[in-house]
């Protein structure tokens, strides 16, 4: 239990004066890439100090100065933190509403251009936030930046891969950018979902060739796709 708590002073303790410094310096500058690149910094150093060690295989796959749509499993709260750091230049997420109203952190991740997700909708509501969705990501590719997907929209409880959702996929094939699938396990083992204990051991992080879609691809085969590329670089039972 006292790992977790270790992790979290030393997000404080680093993250705060990062981020009133970088909002500063962004204000004046309109640079946002300093502050960017600390809080990569700090995640990745939390992580080691937790005793999490990342093993990386694909990454010659990123194609070189081009926005992607990078898509990947989720298994574990400790896999944005251990992807995001590894991906050139910078990228935006798709995250819950609710975390935009953290003080301090929500200006810092709307300064990012990170892309808040409407939940907990029903029937016509669900649908019209999905598309709401799926718009503020498209704006955010359209301006150059990477986006970082985790097409499930929840941490699997055992492991294993969830159905996909079909936004992610609507979005690629409107804006016809790469989509990059990533595997990751060993997160899952690390810190399960449903537990604050985090164990030492090794995240394997697996970039796999890009997947360029156009107008008139079909989504449900672009998702398959998709899937089947995440599925190829995970343990047989987590597929």
């Amino acid at each position: 239990m006292f790992t977790p708590i270790i992790i979290l002073l030393i997000y404080f303790l680093l993250g705060v004066p990062a981020a009133m410094l970088g909002i500063a310096w962004t204000f004046i500058t309109h640079d946002i890439m300093p502050m960017y690149r600390a809080g990569m910094w700090i995640a990745a150093f939390g992580l080691r100090v937790a005793g999490v060690r990342v093993k990386v295989s694909g990454i010659e796959n990123i194609p070189d100065n081009t926005c992607c749509i990078f898509m990947a499993n989720h298994v574990s709260n400790l896999d944005p933190p251990v992807l995001l750091p590894l991906l050139p230049g910078r990228t935006t997420i798709l995250l819950k509403n609710s975390l935009m109203q953290i003080p301090l952190l929500g200006m810092v991740m709307r300064m990012a251009g990170f892309v808040p997700v409407i939940r907990g909708m029903q029937g016509e509501q669900a649908r019209e936030a999905a598309i709401e969705n799926v718009v503020r990501a498209a704006a955010a590719v359209r301006t150059g930046l990477n986006i970082t997907i985790f097409p499930e929209g929840t941490r699997s409880a055992d492991g294993r891969l969830l159905p996909f959702k079909k936004g992610p996929f609507y979005l690629a094939i409107d804006t016809q950018t790469p989509v990059v699938p990533i595997s990751i396990h060993g997160t899952e083992r690390m810190m399960p979902k449903g537990t604050l204990r985090i164990m030492p051991g090794t995240a394997h992080v697996t970039f796999h060739s890009p997947i360029i879609p156009c107008e008139d691809t079909d989504r449900d085969v672009l998702m398959q796709v998709v899937r089947n590329s995440i599925a190829s670089g995970l343990p047989q039972t987590l597929k």
